[in-house]
């Protein structure tokens, strides 16, 4: 069935002034598909994030969806400068093609940037550190192909998806914010040892980031004591070995949380007279298998 003269004629004159303002056209429709990126972004946001309850999740599906609105308006402006669908499928395979060669590591990355998002090793807002430079940090963002990370030295670390599932991660964050940590103190033999323990467990306790008590925690099938507990590790050479292990609350500040619980425990024992640091102390014995030594005395003027 032909089309109608009046509608025809109108058809034709709408075509032939996107041909003659192609340029504008174009630039028109790229930019109408970056606002309706934001804008589809803005309204999709909470049901995405509702839906997924991940914050690296939401983030990599609404960057997908302004990407998607974007190159939506791409491929109208090239249609817009006389490109057919033909084309526009050539040259996109053309493009893929050099562009897989060029930028195959980016691709790679992207590749692992979905790993590390279905396999969940850290998450937006954890913190870890990287156990081969004791580096610690914040997860600030997760990508498709990179990870940004800032660390507690006031850095700002972008570390490629590809080189994050190669490095060893210690997530502090994953399941239990709470961190056991342990210290150990040498007191003298001449030491009360059970009064030495007891007052180490209540200066840890007295520490505000400590765990001062509570139910045990679980770890695993494991159960441990909440509260700080003190325990005789060793009879070394110079004084009996006690070891504290104390849980933090929160592991953003622990060598600040262990340096407090080492202030207080020496404040605890400069208050006793039954309990003293140990210090290496060496005593040398001659008999009459030693030799001689030769000693001298001088007075101090």
């Amino acid at each position: 069935m032909p089309w109608p003269t009046g509608l025809q004629k109108t058809i034709t004159q709408a075509t032939q002034f996107v041909h003659d303002f192609g340029l504008v056209f174009a630039i028109l429709a790229i930019v109408a598909g970056w606002y309706a990126g934001r804008v589809l972004t803005g309204v999709l946001g909470r049901r995405v994030a509702r839906r997924f309850m991940r914050p690296s999740v939401t983030r990599t599906v609404l960057r997908l969806i302004r990407t998607g609105t974007l190159f939506v308006g791409i491929l109208v402006a090239l249609w817009t400068l006389g490109l057919g669908i033909g084309n526009l499928f050539v040259s996109v395979t053309v493009f893929s093609a050099v562009l897989g060669l060029v930028l195959a590591p980016i691709v790679g990355s992207v590749i692992n940037g979905i790993f590390v998002i279905a396999d969940r090793p850290y998450e937006i807002g954890d913190m870890i550190e990287f156990t081969d430079t004791g580096q610690r940090g914040f997860i600030e963002d997760i990508t498709l192909r990179y990870t940004k990370v800032f660390t507690l030295d006031n850095t700002f670390l972008v570390m490629p998806n590809g080189e994050m599932r190669e490095m060893n991660i210690v997530n502090y964050s994953a399941e239990d914010e709470r961190t056991r940590l342990s210290l150990s103190v040498e007191v003298t033999y001449e030491s009360d040892v059970e009064a030495a323990r007891a007052a180490m467990e209540r200066a840890a306790a007295t520490c505000e980031e400590v765990i001062e008590g509570g139910p045990d925690i679980r770890i695993g099938s494991a159960r441990y004591p909440a509260k700080p507990t003190c325990y005789i590790d060793a009879h070394a050479d110079s004084g009996v070995e006690l070891t504290l292990r104390y849980w933090a609350k929160q592991p953003y500040r622990l060598p600040g949380i262990r340096s407090n619980v080492q202030q207080a425990i020496r404040e605890e024992f400069a208050t006793r007279d039954d309990v003293e640091f140990a210090y290496p102390h060496v005593q040398h014995v001659f008999d009459e298998e030693s030799g001689e030594a030769n000693v001298a005395l001088r007075r101090r003027q």
